[in-house]
């Protein structure tokens, strides 16, 4: 081994899984997002009424992708009872730490880590009266794909699924990253809004949940390319060959 691996690397590595190195991270992130959030001049549409439904449904679940999560804590009223699942690896217990300051509790669960106890958690937070968030296309993607679980939640639960997006004109989009994830700049233009309330019938099979997947995905999708148009950006898009991989991926496993 190396001189730079061993003394230099794999110090420096486990130094940045330290719980006080985590903490300092997620404070630096919450901070930045405060500042970047008072110091724009904001347009939203939506987000009075997202407010509004959770009161008088008594908890909503609101699902927003991987690339635009780091705004959207900004708007939330710290009296609204929510909690986010949360993925249970290093850069999650940093999001863990910046959604805690926002007054956002915590469900931890990962794909292949309590995935089981994560999601009756969701159940039983939203049966006591309170809403949840989801991302779902993380942690790993595809991006901008969604995943089932939201549309299962709202059918057993009866309780609207509602999307949320942002844009800010002084941004940066991490085009490496499979999410393309958006870092806003201070002092600029922005804009957030949510998509209408979709609601699961109860009477329904199982089956039928997919048509429901697809066209909430398809609304999340297009409210996320509406706010980077707003703000006259080029539109992240889904990222079609993932999905087409991990369709073929799954096939190949049956």
């Amino acid at each position: 081994m190396s001189f730079y691996k061993k003394f230099i690397k794999k110090p420096l590595k486990k130094l940045g899984e330290t719980t006080f190195v985590l903490n300092l991270i997620s404070t630096v992130f919450y901070y930045y997002t405060k500042f970047v959030g008072n110091t724009t001049r904001w347009h939203t549409e939506g987000v009075e009424e997202f407010h509004r439904l959770a009161k008088q449904h008594n908890g909503v679940i609101l699902v927003i992708w991987h690339g635009r999560a780091a705004m959207i804590p900004f708007f939330k009223e710290r009296s609204l009872p929510l909690k986010a699942l949360v993925s249970l690896h290093r850069d999650g217990q940093m999001i863990a730490g910046l959604l805690k300051r926002y007054n956002i509790g915590i469900i931890g669960a990962s794909s292949n880590e309590n995935a089981y106890g994560g999601a009756l958690q969701l159940m039983r937070t939203l049966q006591q009266e309170a809403s949840i968030c989801i991302i779902p296309d993380g942690p790993r993607g595809p991006r901008m794909h969604m995943n089932k679980s939201p549309i299962y939640y709202a059918w057993k639960t009866g309780k609207p699924i509602i999307g949320a997006s942002y844009s800010i004109k002084s941004s940066k989009i991490i085009t490496k990253a499979w999410d393309n994830m958006m870092i806003p700049f201070p002092f600029s233009n922005g804009v957030c809004k949510t998509t209408k309330p979709m609601y699961i019938p109860a009477d329904i099979k199982e089956d039928d949940l997919e048509q429901y997947r697809l066209a909430m995905e398809e609304e999340l999708n297009n409210l996320n390319i509406e706010c980077d148009k707003y703000m006259g950006l080029s539109p992240v898009l889904p990222d079609k060959d993932a999905i087409h991989r991990k369709h073929r991926k799954n096939k190949e496993t049956k």
